[in-house]
């Protein structure tokens, strides 16, 4: 049986540690912010004591706090054992954590999460890169964790999921200056139809989830969206869409700081 620590136990984080405990690992949790009060789960109060033993650590913390947590996790990351970053963060920051981890002779999966957690919980797909990812796929897939592995170092999975983020921001940002506006002029619900109609099936869905989303979690999109920015000034394609998506960001935590 795999020992899985879960370094962060906010919304994702104990997605994946319920989700991983029911279907078979052993999981141990880490956060020094939330408790998450599951039988299965048990939540140790230091990074030693979580990583005991650890076969593989998930880090769903912040893109922000992405390399600090790896910076003190490490030292405690048993040998033969697999870091996880699955984080939301620029390239570099997922190059630096691989260097952390080289330098203790552990290897490290940059790791994208492809889809909201809130939706599939720990069968969420996955694309994962770096020197680890193989070995994490392997050590994941008894449970469920569909984790796609592609060729190349850390930091290309985080590209590419940022990449993503353009378009799936920059759609949430194109529904949201629309019903505003519609909203202005009472006809809100007619176009939530319009949009959703266009989307599929589960459009309705989907609509909702991109507004509900934005708000509930402005402050680290943005931060995404920024990454994305810099990718793709980065790539020197231009990235007028992608500036304009951060204006909306940036306007939604301003609202948020001073309603």
């Amino acid at each position: 049986m795999t020992t899985i620590a879960i370094l962060g136990l906010g919304e994702a984080g104990r997605l994946y540690a319920r989700g991983l405990a029911r279907a078979g690992a052993t999981v141990r949790g880490h956060d020094p912010h939330h408790r998450l009060g599951d039988p299965d789960v048990p939540q140790f109060a230091t990074l030693a004591e979580t990583l005991a033993g650890a076969d593989v650590a998930l880090s769903l913390v912040t893109g922000q706090a992405a390399a600090s947590v790896a910076g003190d996790a490490l030292p405690h990351m048993p040998a033969g054992s697999v870091y996880a970053d699955l984080n939301t963060a620029a390239p570099d920051v997922k190059q630096r954590i691989a260097r952390l981890a080289a330098d203790r002779g552990r290897d490290m999966a940059d790791v994208a999460v492809l889809a909201p957690v809130v939706r599939e919980g720990h069968r969420t797909p996955l694309l994962a890169s770096g020197a680890g990812a193989r070995e994490l796929a392997v050590r994941l897939a008894p449970y469920q964790v569909p984790v796609d592995v592609i060729d190349g170092d850390a930091g290309d999975a985080a590209r590419l999921r940022l990449l993503r983020s353009v378009f799936m921001k920059g759609l949430a940002a194109l529904v949201l200056e629309g019903t505003r506006a519609a909203r202005s002029v009472g006809a809100e619900e007619w176009l939530r139809a319009q949009i959703a109609a266009e989307l599929g099936p589960d459009g309705a869905l989907l609509v909702d989830r991109l507004i509900e989303g934005t708000r509930r979690h402005a402050a680290r999109r943005e931060h995404e969206v920024r990454a994305a920015l810099d990718a793709i000034d980065e790539s020197g394609q231009p990235a007028d869409m992608t500036r304009a998506t951060l204006a909306w960001f940036e306007r939604i935590v301003g609202e948020q700081r001073d309603p």
